[in-house]
């Protein structure tokens, strides 16, 4: 059966386009047919992240005015073998998501066989957000460990547990899921940033997996391939933790503690 998973946050900036891709990929590498949406309308990005940006020729908006078939707007992913994107469009308003159009899509999306619909939404709440999450089965919070994006995914929370459809019919509530990105065990120990039990205490929902900070994020988007496609590396493991705990694997938290350097590194600088 299909899952509609919303990827949402409050606050911009906090890594959501960057979970998305690789959260879509983790899935699609494990074989599970997986279509990744971007519902930001008028700002774009999720092709680029994916660098599938050159092979956009129909967008979301085409499809839902029936402009262009889904077909011919699903663009397949370099990577993995399960993934096809789904754009937004840069040129249009974002008052052209219509809920019934919207709505038309995921049904389409899940008549093809598509067992995960991963929804890239605009941070907010304004009109591409909330069409985003009025469907979803599932969210995916994003929120870095600090106070004002912390609050602003608290009101997410809010606005999923009253706009959506499944709150709307009162029927089985969105399962919620808290990923914590840009994470810097050496910060929260020097009191720079709130702990990820801070976090989950004030947000009061399961952690699905910490991502932490690393320039590798930056990189991957640069290249326009995953991060999660960066083997080897914390980010890329963090990823894939996160996938397999999401299809119900035990997996213990990593990247939590700040491990002090020793004497020997802190008086020759070795690593």
């Amino acid at each position: 059966m299909a899952r509609i998973i919303v990827v949402t946050s409050g606050k911009g900036g906090v890594g959501k386009t960057t979970s998305s891709a690789s959260f879509a990929s983790g899935l699609a590498l494990r074989g599970h047919k997986t279509v990744v949406i971007d519902f930001d309308v008028g700002l774009r990005n999720l092709d680029l992240i994916m660098g599938c940006e050159r092979r956009v020729v129909y967008d979301l908006i085409n499809v839902v005015n029936k402009e262009a078939s889904l077909n011919q707007a699903l663009i397949k992913d370099k990577h993995c073998e399960n993934l096809f994107i789904l754009p937004a469009s840069q040129t249009r308003d974002k008052d052209a998501l219509t809920e019934e159009g919207v709505e038309a899509v995921l049904h389409e999306l899940i008549n093809m066989g598509y067992e995960y619909i991963i929804c890239d939404s605009p941070a907010g709440i304004e009109h591409g957000a909330l069409m985003a999450l009025t469907f979803a089965d599932e969210a995916l919070i994003v929120t870095n460990p600090e106070v004002s994006s912390v609050r602003d995914s608290d009101r997410i929370l809010g606005i999923i547990q009253a706009k959506s459809r499944r709150a709307q019919s009162g029927g089985e509530p969105v399962k919620e899921h808290l990923l914590i990105t840009r994470y810097a065990p050496k910060r929260v120990e020097a009191g720079e940033m709130l702990s990820f039990t801070d976090v989950q205490e004030i947000l009061r929902i399961p952690l699905i997996g910490i991502i932490p900070e690393s320039e590798q994020v930056l990189h991957a988007s640069n290249q326009g391939n995953p991060a999660i496609h960066f083997k080897g590396t914390d980010v890329a493991n963090a990823y894939e933790d996160v996938i397999s705990r999401f299809l119900g694997h035990e997996t213990p938290l990593r990247y939590t503690n700040y491990e002090k350097p020793g004497l020997l590194q802190r008086i020759f600088g070795a690593k």
